[in-house]
């Protein structure tokens, strides 16, 4: 038996948030397969089901996100399931919007919910690492976070929660790279090392932030020539290239971390 694990906040006053991406995966997993009626269980909520010829629980805890380690090792312990069979789904600023990676064990990059698995079970547990994308600030993290996904999110945020779903069955058998494999494919992101890049660019700041990266949109013909558009662009090609060596420091400090 695997534990699939979806993280997030209880309630309907979060359910739209980014921070919430891993509940919605595992509730798209749940729908797309069949699996039985979600229940109060292991302090959370759970539902059971066949996935790829393996029994799997699927588990949202209901404990909030900085407390996840409590309703998950209860189930862990309860079941007999190893780190190696628990796969944890969760957001990840580093990413870019829609790209999905897998690790076992490293860092856990200031997430409370990863820090609490952690420290109940160990570090060893397989992460899910679903990319929500950063908004370029540190100042707006915690906003754009716990705020909800934006209209222009949702081609791409249905697209990427069909394709984790429909290949969960390779996760279920342990095959952690051909879901990722299959989860490419599906996006359309296989070739030309696509899939390191956004489906869609990223939203700027929900609110105008101080140092904040100005989005970057293509030039219409003739676009640009006057001065003051000139130095316009000059401004915003500095500001993505300063982001552009930040998240290159960011990327090295998650490589030293076992990424």
């Amino acid at each position: 038996m695997k534990l699939f694990v979806g993280l997030g906040n209880p309630g309907s006053k979060y359910a739209k948030n980014r921070h919430n991406v891993g509940f919605m995966a595992v509730e798209r997993i749940a729908e797309r397969h069949g699996f039985g009626p979600w229940k109060k269980k292991f302090q959370g909520i759970a539902a059971d089901g066949d996935l790829g010829g393996e029994r799997i629980l699927l588990l949202k805890p209901d404990t909030y996100m900085n407390e996840s380690g409590r309703a998950v090792g209860e189930a862990a312990r309860f079941l007999k399931i190893g780190l190696d069979d628990i796969y944890v789904f969760h957001d990840e600023l580093d990413l870019a919007p829609q790209k999905v990676k897998v690790k076992a064990g490293g860092g856990n990059a200031g997430h409370n919910g990863l820090r609490s698995i952690t420290a109940h079970l160990g570090n060893d547990y397989k992460r899910v690492r679903l990319g929500i994308g950063h908004p370029g600030s540190k100042d707006v993290v915690i906003h754009h976070v716990l705020g909800d996904f934006a209209k222009a999110d949702a081609e791409w945020l249905d697209e990427m929660l069909d394709a984790v779903s429909v290949a969960a069955g390779r996760l279920a058998n342990g095959d952690d790279s051909r879901f990722l494999t299959d989860v490419a494919k599906a996006l359309g992101t296989m070739e030309s090392g696509k899939n390191d890049k956004p489906a869609a660019s990223p939203r700027a700041p929900d609110k105008p932030v101080k140092g904040a990266p100005v989005e970057q949109l293509p030039r219409s013909p003739g676009q640009g020539r006057h001065p003051a558009g000139d130095r316009a662009a000059k401004q915003k090609s500095a500001l993505a290239e300063n982001l552009k060596k930040w998240l290159a420091g960011r990327a090295a400090n998650d490589t030293k971390d076992g990424d």
